[in-house]
């Protein structure tokens, strides 16, 4: 089986040939779906013209929706990596006399 495979993926109507593992592939198409979807939006606004606006906008906007992610009981990422850092610590406050015992 090859290291590589390579796919072609559409943004805009452009084709954009990738290399990926083969079993990134599945993932890779659907991001430039979504990537497109997200241009193609920007695009049919009318308020922004050139490929190179748009495909900006379009990372804004995923950076955005990436940043602000939050789960199904809607914490944030970042809420949810500091409660499991208090645990973390919690957990090794109780542990900690254990290890004397050895």
């Amino acid at each position: 089986m090859p290291d590589t495979v390579s796919i072609a993926v559409n943004l805009l109507g452009r084709e954009y040939r990738l290399a990926c593992k083969p079993e990134e592939r599945d993932q890779l198409q659907s991001c430039a779906r979504f990537v497109d979807q997200k241009m193609t939006a920007i695009r049919d606004s009318g308020k922004v013209m050139g490929h190179d606006n748009i495909a900006a906008l379009a990372a804004l906007q995923i950076a955005q929706e990436f940043m602000s992610a939050r789960n199904a009981d809607g914490l944030s990422i970042g809420e949810l990596r500091r409660r499991l850092r208090d645990m973390n610590q919690v957990a090794d406050e109780m542990l900690a006399p254990q290890e004397k015992l050895f």
